[in-house]
């Protein structure tokens, strides 16, 4: 909690004017921002200066897990993040590779899950990885990336955070989650949540105990509608203390990931909160 509202301060006190020429607004930036997460001790990371809404955030990453390419689906295990992006998106809709409602293209967990090969054929990378830290394997390289930008014209997004490095020392897995740009008061409530969770979940499927979890974002932003109730509302409030996450332990295999996990699976307990901030969406 700490590391978001020094990072919020960091980018109101000291932040760039840039024009986004995507969504046709100015966002305060900074460049280059380092957070960690404690998995090992179970001190989730949830903001606690306004509501947040973690099941949608786990439900995203569950889908990014199963490899989903449409709305629908993220919709249907409880989040509706890809709504606005696979409907809204303008450049989206008069895309000649969009295959209708809902249809979001070749997006995070569908490339990552499928990766072609120059050669022919495709690697599925997370069950390779988890394959990998099963066996208590590390090549230096267990990275989950869906990041490609042959495939970036056949998706309504180019993947934010885009890259998670698996590393096993002795039986204690880490991760390094690496992410171009950044929502601030939106995407990286999610984001941390998200990390958090990945890490948590495969040390759990690979048999391994969890340690650190380190999150990167290169450009961390607020955009210029939003500036006004982080400065004047979320950065007035005081931190509650931290909450803690339960996952199911019956969870055991990618197989289970894939197939019957659902948000019930995933229990918060003592979390308490500031009231909700809607801040605005740019799509």
């Amino acid at each position: 909690m700490k590391q978001y509202l020094d990072l919020s301060n960091r980018i109101v006190n000291e932040g760039i004017w840039i024009e986004n020429k995507r969504t046709g607004k100015r966002c305060l930036t900074v460049i280059n921002a380092d957070l960690t997460y404690d998995v090992a001790k179970n001190k989730f990371p949830l903001i606690t200066t306004r509501k947040s809404f973690w099941k949608s955030a786990i439900a995203e990453m569950l889908g990014y897990i199963r490899g989903y390419d449409n709305a629908a689906d993220f919709r249907k295990i409880g989040t509706k993040t890809w709504d606005a992006n696979a409907n809204e998106n303008e450049a989206w809709l008069a895309n000649p590779y969009r295959k209708g409602s809902d249809d979001c293209g070749l997006i995070y967990g569908k490339v990552a899950r499928n990766f072609p090969r120059p050669d022919g054929g495709s690697i599925d990378l997370l069950a390779q990885i988890v394959d990998d830290l099963s066996n208590g394997i590390d090549n230096r390289g267990e990275i989950f990336t869906f990041y490609h930008p042959g495939a970036f014209h056949m998706a309504c997004l180019r993947p934010c955070m885009y890259s998670h490095h698996f590393s096993l020392l002795g039986d204690t897995l880490y991760l390094n989650s690496t992410q171009r740009s950044c929502d601030v008061p939106l995407g990286l409530n999610f984001n941390m949540v998200q990390v958090y969770v990945l890490l948590a979940l495969m040390a759990q499927i690979t048999g391994n105990k969890p340690g650190q979890a380190y999150h990167k974002i290169v450009n961390a932003h607020i955009y210029e509608d939003q500036l006004e109730l982080m400065r004047d509302v979320q950065l007035k409030r005081d931190p509650l203390p931290a909450p803690q996450l339960k996952i199911n332990p019956n969870i055991k295999s990618l197989n289970d990931l894939e197939t019957w996990v659902t948000l019930d699976d995933f229990e918060v307990t003592g979390y308490q909160h500031h009231e909700p901030i809607k801040y605005p969406f740019s799509v």
